[in-house]
């Protein structure tokens, strides 16, 4: 990852000890995984790797994110904060990154977080895909193919739309969260996720 190379010689490693906080955040769902900390070696051995290296102040050595569970980091992006004294990693985590089995360090507070309830909601609804359909609704929608899946879109667009009409707020908020979920349900049909669409608006927005 040579585009990063440059960030050991930006770091000021004598303001933090040798030991900079690094904050490990997901790339998809912007949740916060976990804080670890990085020496200059750590630092070098992840841009080699492309995987997330910290040091760890209790075994006072290098360890990989994973090189025990298999759940590695893989870096998408990272930066500096303003005060060059904190690194901020982006990464697509293989499995749970906290060693309890949850998906982050902070599990109690960020699965409450709205973006990263979506996100493991889509997550569920990918799940589904192969579920018994006698046990879950997720699961019989998708065994009655895209066809039926795309109508119930449609109704609870007009469903959602006549609530608007109606001035009805709590039940535009039912409507949409229907809507929402079996907008959900047809991209994961489709093999796509709101990342797919989110890239489009991002690309709209630019133009």
């Amino acid at each position: 990852m040579k585009k990063f190379e440059d960030l050991t010689k930006k770091l000021d490693w004598e303001k933090v000890d040798g030991l900079v906080p690094v904050i490990i955040q997901d790339a998809k769902t912007c949740e916060v995984l976990m804080l670890g900390f990085m020496n200059e070696k750590a630092l070098e051995k992840s841009l080699e790797s492309g995987k997330v290296v910290f040091f760890s102040r209790t075994k006072n050595r290098l360890w990989m994110k994973g090189e025990e569970s298999g759940n590695f980091l893989n870096i998408v992006d990272l930066s500096l904060d303003c005060d060059k004294d904190t690194l901020l990693i982006l990464v697509n985590p293989v499995g749970a990154t906290c060693h309890t089995g949850d998906i982050s360090c902070f599990e109690e507070l960020s699965k409450n977080a709205d973006f990263v309830f979506l996100a493991r909601l889509e997550k569920l609804i990918h799940s589904r895909k192969n579920a018994d359909e006698n046990t879950s609704y997720t699961a019989k929608l998708f065994k009655s193919g895209t066809k039926r899946i795309a109508q119930k879109v449609g109704e609870e667009g007009v469903e959602t739309a006549l609530a608007a009409t109606a001035k009805d707020k709590e039940e535009l908020i039912c409507e949409a969260a229907d809507l929402m979920y079996h907008l959900g349900v047809l991209l994961a049909d489709a093999n796509l996720s709101f990342s797919a669409v989110i890239s489009k608006l991002k690309e709209r927005h630019k133009a």
